[in-house]
């Protein structure tokens, strides 16, 4: 019999703020929602932003004034909502206006008082030539550069980026304080955070879970697209040497794309399950999704993790993207509004998908989903956020540039859109359901993207297909924004508002609409209206993924009809203590009272430990003992 995979829980970090609860979901809708649900959303940011501390029922702020929580949001919404979504890189991550290009390792002859000549030879140089820079042209493409003067001022040679926008993580907001980070790169603290987000705000303690389920019928699927390439990272390691510094021991194992998996694995899971990392830019986590989706439909796997975790926001990583032309730059952004009486655009809309745009804008996410299958999920009363019953990946064929798009998508897209049909019917397809789109806001996407999402909703009949894009208030956080996608898809079945393109004023004419309908503004449709949704994404490299999602109303009348009625209002009874249980996790966040699940060292199981027979493993922790009785599957064969 097959086996729905449902969503049971969720959560994460991105610059909206908290995933679970539809805490980030909320914060991009914020002016549509009533103001009781405003005040939560508030108080949820105030406490990640450590613009306030919640302690015996006062908020007390950084400055030590004590406030009611009234209070507290007249004096503070405003700025506390600055400092979300996509906006002007904060310092508390580096100086957009002063990057250093290098730091000399040479640190003789002479002191800091003495004069030097440090020379370098180079392919890209600045816009602006320091007074003390000496450049000689060595060929068309390289250039000599010889600094001379103090080692002080050699050491102090920076540049300002024209790339100054990003969705960054709330400003304030620190992983790194929230556990024994132990000089964790940024993408991995933020793992810690978000995979404890997601199990915590499931309402159902993970030690229920194995009791249930034998080891490895578990699995976590997660990666990034890039890796962890800030200093404590792959960056530090090759950046260690040039700058007269030490490579450490951890720069290269915690820089690997697959250490949010095994993070989660190692230190909040504990699991002994399988694993595994796809990586396909922009898909990834469509990729590893579609490996959750596989096992459990298949039986072999009941319970999945599946995540991501993308750090992007560094000097080299914004210049690599910038140098593709493939994001929104500041002069580009002034140029396409006539702006000439300022300095800067107004970076909150630097991100417009569809609309007269210049490239995306990077963003950083962490986005974590527990999925289970039907029969598990009722036993332990899990909440219903929905399922996906599919993910379709293709590639693009022959192609001239790596980077460019090609046919991948219209597979991935078309075939999503059957599946979907045959589950909610023609009319249901016509009528009650969004896409959301990858809408990355680079003037190729919103061409190539449109096409796809066009031609196939036509050749299905459709008319006027919501299409939607959550980069416009987030970003694009690589490998992670799959997820990004997906949490916030969920918020429409929770407030019944789907998300409009508020940055996008006006989509371009080069934009294809046939079968389409483009929500540029926030739209109530109500919390049943849509039966499902299709999530789309379109990476680098010909990588191509559509996940079919379906409706929390949907999937319950789906198991209402698959499963005894005594087995359905068992699972009810059950799911009481599981809401009031997620419902305890998102007042304990508000507070800043929760905090994440950090196992360093505890329960580190050896050989010596296991009781293994030819019939089953035990695995000291797991109730249900690891079946060695291995059907043959090739018994046609012999």
């Amino acid at each position: 019999m097959a086996r729905l995979p449902v969503i049971v829980g969720f959560g994460g970090i991105n610059s909206a703020g908290r995933s679970s609860s539809h805490q980030a979901y909320r914060r991009i809708i914020f002016d549509m929602l009533p103001s009781s649900v405003q005040q939560e959303v508030l108080l949820d940011l105030a406490t990640l932003t450590n613009t306030a501390e919640h302690r015996n029922g006062i908020w007390y702020t950084d400055s030590g004034e004590q406030l009611d929580k009234e209070s507290l949001i007249d004096s503070f919404s405003e700025s506390i909502l600055a400092k979300t979504l996509i906006r002007r890189i904060h310092p508390s991550l580096f100086n957009v206006d002063n990057v250093t290009l290098h730091k000399s390792s040479v640190l003789s002859p002479g002191t800091n008082d003495e004069s030097i000549v440090f020379t370098i030879k180079t392919r890209s140089l600045p816009d602006k030539i320091p007074e003390n820079w000496r450049v000689s042209a060595l060929s068309n493409s390289l250039s000599e550069v010889s600094v001379e003067g103090n080692l002080e001022t050699l050491i102090k040679d920076s540049k300002e980026l024209s790339v100054k926008a990003a969705g960054q993580l709330p400003t304030g907001f620190d992983p790194s304080t929230m556990y024994q980070s132990r000089n964790h790169p940024r993408g991995l603290q933020m793992t810690v955070y978000g995979a404890s987000d997601a199990i915590n705000s499931s309402g159902i303690p993970w030690e229920n879970i194995k009791e249930r389920v034998s080891p490895d019928k578990v699995a976590v699927f997660a990666a990034n697209s890039i890796g962890q390439m800030d200093d404590l990272g792959f960056g530090g390691m090759l950046k260690s040497a040039l700058q007269g510094k030490r490579t450490t021991s951890k720069h290269l194992p915690l820089g690997y794309a697959q250490m949010p998996a095994d993070f989660v694995n190692a230190y909040v899971l504990g699991s002994a399950g399988a694993v595994g990392t796809s990586i396909g830019a922009c898909a990834t986590y469509f990729f590893n999704l579609e490996k959750a989706i596989s096992g459990i439909k298949s039986g072999e796997i009941r319970v999945a993790m599946v995540g991501g975790s993308d750090a992007p926001i560094t000097p080299e990583i914004i210049e690599g993207f910038r140098t593709m032309g493939a994001l929104a730059e500041d002069t580009a952004l002034l140029a396409l509004d006539a702006l000439t009486d300022q300095a800067e655009p107004d970076h909150t809309r630097s991100c417009r998908p569809f609309a007269n745009n210049c490239g995306f804008t990077i963003g950083e996410s962490s986005q974590w989903t527990l999925l289970m299958d039907d029969e598990l999920a009722l036993e332990l009363g899990a909440n219903i956020h929905g399922a996906i019953p599919a993910v379709y990946s293709f590639a693009d064929g022959h192609k001239k540039s790596i980077s460019a798009p090609g046919v991948g998508n219209y597979l991935t897209m078309g075939k999503a859109m059957s599946y979907l049909k045959n589950i909610i019917g023609e009319e249901g397809l016509h009528n009650r359901t969004f896409i959301q789109a990858h809408g990355t806001s680079t003037p190729q996407n919103r061409i190539t993207e449109s096409h796809v999402l066009s031609q196939v909703a036509k050749s299905f009949g459709a008319k006027n297909i919501p299409v939607t894009a959550v980069k416009a208030f987030l970003g694009h956080s690589q490998g992670t924004a799959g997820g990004d996608q997906l949490h916030i898809s969920l918020g429409v079945w929770e407030h019944g508002i789907l998300p409009g393109i508020i940055t996008t004023r006006k989509l371009a004419e080069d934009v294809h609409t046939e079968g389409l309908s483009f929500q540029l503004k926030h739209q109530h449709y109500g919390k049943e209206y849509f039966d499902g949704a299709l999530l789309n994404s379109k990476g680098f490299g010909g990588n191509n993924g559509t996940a079919v999602l379906l409706a929390p109303h949907k999937v319950l009348q789906m198991l209402r009809k698959k499963h005894s009625k005594e087995v359905f209002n068992r699972y009810i009874d059950l799911n009481h203590a599981t809401k009031a249980k997620s419902d305890a996790y998102n007042k304990q966040a508000i507070l800043g009272e929760s905090k994440p699940i950090y196992h360093f060292g505890k329960n580190v199981l050896s050989g010596e430990e296991l009781t293994i027979s030819q019939d089953s493993i035990h695995l000291p922790g797991y109730s249900i003992n690891v079946d060695l009785n291995i059907p043959n599957d090739l018994s046609e064969y012999l």
